[in-house]
């Protein structure tokens, strides 16, 4: 487990606001010499604590709608086909544009979170027409997000362009 002091969570907080911001902005706003600040990112980078930085999409290119999507497959009579068909459903879900993410649930479960179009109704085509017509589900359930309270920027990291 990587132990981060408080200096290194500033520095962090500060570079997820704003990827942006120079070793000499970070310095000013911590006080703290540019050199520390430049050591203290150096070790981050190199401990996996900073992966890469990157940037996040505004309201422009966000979807408008967002929603969970809980798929449930049936267990085939041959268990040793159901982690194979898992991951050719989650496979095929990852290609598809409005997909945001996708990840194995349980032994038959699988969850995607799905956004686009201007209103819910277009996302439920879109399981509809993509996910409901795949063979051998059990049960495809769709949660809507009426508001999202935390993590509205990850629906921005998330979007494909």
């Amino acid at each position: 487990m990587i132990q981060l002091d408080d200096l290194d969570r500033a520095i962090l907080k500060l570079l997820k606001q704003d990827a942006r911001l120079t070793i000499s902005e970070l310095a000013e706003r911590l006080n703290r010499p540019e050199s520390t600040i430049h050591f203290r990112i150096k070790k981050l980078i190199e401990k996996g604590v900073i992966d890469r930085y990157t940037i996040i999409l505004g309201e422009p290119l966000k979807p408008k709608s967002v929603v969970a999507v809980y798929i449930e497959t049936e267990i085939p009579v041959i268990e040793d086909f159901l982690e194979k068909y898992i991951n050719h459903i989650t496979k095929t879900l990852s290609m598809l544009p409005n997909v945001l993410a996708v990840a194995k649930s349980g032994r038959n479960g699988i969850m995607a979170l799905i956004g686009g179009g201007e209103t819910e109704e277009q996302i439920e085509k879109f399981v509809d027409d993509t996910i409901r017509t795949l063979p051998s589900l059990r049960r495809v359930e769709v949660f809507p997000f009426t508001s999202i309270v935390k993590g509205k920027d990850v629906i921005g990291f998330l979007v494909d362009v």
